[in-house]
């Protein structure tokens, strides 16, 4: 399965703008809650730098893109619909905007750092609103949402880990395999917050809170997106420090400046890549009045005030936080050319920490199966099957498939 990063958040913070923004994909964008029923699916872009520079050729990407020596490399990005607060009990749509984020592997939730949406995500006054309780929030409907799966059996598991003697961390990685929650996340949660395994009947609702919590965290780490940072008054501005002193990773952004950005960049008014400090006016005669002062607002209240919109910053935060790195396969490790006379065709996400024979599984089942060894394209040399990969390699797979 690819990898998948949720954008999530109440209604009415900039969530569809954001995702706009940051993919190909249009989502209707308005200002009223549950805009977004079903969940957008989009591409976003990671931008790393391509090989071709290095080996002096022209690469024929096939599955990412290339710019003067970027490679955009594609990450799925989920635009979920708004939770409102007590959606795990299914208020408003939220047990099915819960459910959207069943697969997502990281999660970029959207907050409204003006705080001009109240809780329920509905317009109010500039600075009215404190959004550091849309941070606790989203985080307790996540941890209601898991818990209340967990709880359902609650009894036979406990029951069979105590009698059949079965590990409970086997038994609950059953339970949320689902949700991208893996045994090893379990393990690692009961063993840090030293609760006894052996005996989970005895654990209170306060136990099972704690675990969730951290499985969450584990499980689907969050990057916090301050969004609507150009209106925001200075001391919610000053809340991101708040964050990051908790351990939040926080990234100031201005989704409608990068969706103007881009805009602006697709009809040849500007140019303009994604994360720049900068852009350059094409031609002024084509801009009217209204667009170039909205430009000016940009460049001056954005750009130069934060360094960039964010956004782009965000969705490369997003691949950090997963702590992903990314691979080149090639069928010819001499022209870097896979069978059909492509020059560094794919560019594949892997875990840092994979093996050689883990990128053969990811291109095709059949290479994992019958892999007999792997070449550095760098260094030609060959390469075993538990050999680690680094970020940028570029690798053959050697198989008798």
């Amino acid at each position: 399965m690819s990898m998948q990063i949720g954008i999530v958040g109440k209604p009415n913070v900039g969530k569809s703008t954001f995702f706009n923004a940051a993919t190909d994909a249009h989502a209707e964008i308005a200002n009223y809650p549950f805009t977004t029923i079903d969940a957008n699916r989009g591409v976003m872009y990671v931008n790393k730098p391509c090989p071709c520079k290095e080996f002096n050729v022209k690469c024929t990407p096939h599955n990412s893109k290339c710019i003067n020596g970027t490679r955009f490399v594609p990450i799925e990005a989920i635009d979920v619909a708004g939770l409102v607060p007590d959606a795990f009990k299914g208020r408003g749509l939220g047990n099915k905007f819960l459910d959207d984020l069943r697969q997502a592997h990281a999660l970029i939730h959207i907050v409204d750092s003006s705080g001009s949406t109240d809780a329920e995500g509905n317009p109010c006054n500039v600075g009215s609103y404190d959004p550091i309780n849309d941070v606790e929030f989203l985080e307790k409907e996540i941890n209601y949402w898991m818990m209340g799966i967990i709880k359902k059996s609650w009894e036979t598991v406990a029951r069979q880990c105590e009698l059949e003697g079965k590990k409970i961390e086997l038994l609950l990685g059953d339970k949320l395999t689902g949700l991208g929650v893996k045994e090893e996340h379990i393990y690692n949660a009961i063993r840090t917050l030293q609760i006894d395994s052996s005996k989970p009947s005895s654990w209170s609702d306060e136990d099972l809170l704690k675990l969730t919590d951290h499985v969450r965290k584990i499980s689907k780490p969050m990057l916090i997106a301050f969004n609507k940072c150009d209106s925001a008054p200075d001391e919610f501005l000053a809340k991101s420090d708040e964050l990051n002193k908790k351990n939040y990773i926080v990234v100031l952004c201005s989704a409608e400046s990068e969706l103007a950005l881009t805009n602006a960049s697709k009809k040849n008014l500007i140019d303009y890549k994604p994360g720049s400090n900068d852009f350059n006016i094409l031609n002024e005669t084509d801009l009217n009045e209204k667009q170039l002062k909205a430009l000016d607002f940009i460049k001056s209240n954005v750009l130069k005030k934060f360094g960039s919109t964010g956004v782009q910053n965000c969705v490369e935060k997003a691949v950090e936080m997963l702590d992903l790195i990314v691979v080149y396969p090639v069928e010819d490790e001499t022209h870097l050319t896979d069978k059909e006379g492509r020059i560094l065709p794919d560019a594949y996400f892997m875990k840092r920490g994979s093996t050689a024979k883990d990128l053969a599984y990811k291109v095709h089942t059949d290479l994992g199966d019958h892999f007999i060894r792997a070449i550095d394209a760098r260094t030609h040399r060959v390469i075993g099957a538990d050999h680690e990969l680094k970020d940028g390699d570029v690798i053959r797979i050697v198989s008798d498939a």
